[in-house]
């Protein structure tokens, strides 16, 4: 499925000189084994959306789209971190912390991260983009497409899209590569939000645009 675009229309939005990969909070901590919520690791993996990240990420590092991480974790000591809701105590009791240097902020498997992707550090709020590196590091590298893959399709998915919309990005999400809790919640949240500001496809789809050969027009400006 392709929301409004022709392969040939995704392939040309997908220009790995302008487009980065984002992964968001694909971490073992949240989608490995021994996650904090192992709920949302089973969907992630059974899913197949961690897979199929995999899929992208190596397609990306092929065809020379930048690849970026961002990673949601925290202070042993929490200084700094947010305390105004609901999910940031629930977060603080969990069993698995997402603290800095452990393994729990590791990129979990199947993803590999290469040499060349960048990993931005959250120590506060929901959202990838608002308030970190993100932003600055995408206009500097030159980005007018972002797509958005990871967990969850709760919260830090609708965030970073939104986010990404009204910074002046294209918001590109393959469906089958995010996934949030209960499973039948992402699809719903996909049809009844994310449709209406991001381009939904699906990763064979951003496969086969990585593939498709381009003309050149000359160098693309960065968003407003």
């Amino acid at each position: 499925m392709v929301s409004g675009q022709s392969q040939e229309q995704l392939a040309a939005l997908l220009d790995p000189a302008t487009t980065v990969l984002l992964t968001v909070e694909c971490q073992q901590g949240v989608v490995g084994p021994g996650s904090a919520l192992p709920e949302l690791a089973r969907v992630a993996r059974s899913s197949g959306a961690l897979g199929n990240i995999a899929r992208l990420v190596a397609a990306a590092h092929g065809s020379g789209a930048q690849v970026m991480h961002a990673v949601a974790e925290s202070r042993p000591d929490g200084r700094g971190a947010n305390r105004n809701a609901r999910l940031f105590r629930a977060a603080g009791r969990l069993p698995v912390q997402q603290h800095t240097g452990t393994t729990a902020v590791r990129i979990a498997p199947p993803i590999e991260v290469a040499e060349e992707d960048l990993v931005v550090r959250r120590l506060h709020g929901l959202s990838p983009l608002a308030g970190t590196d993100v932003d600055a590091l995408l206009r500097n590298l030159g980005c007018r497409t972002l797509v958005v893959t990871g967990v969850s399709a709760n919260v830090a998915i609708p965030n970073a899209v939104f986010d990404a919309v009204n910074l002046g990005y294209t918001a590109v999400v393959p469906s089958d590569a995010i996934a949030g809790v209960p499973a039948d919640y992402t699809p719903a949240m996909i049809r009844n939000t994310l449709a209406l500001v991001a381009t939904i496809t699906t990763t064979d789809a951003v496969l086969g645009g990585w593939k498709a050969p381009r003309r050149r027009n000359g160098p693309a400006s960065t968003p407003g």
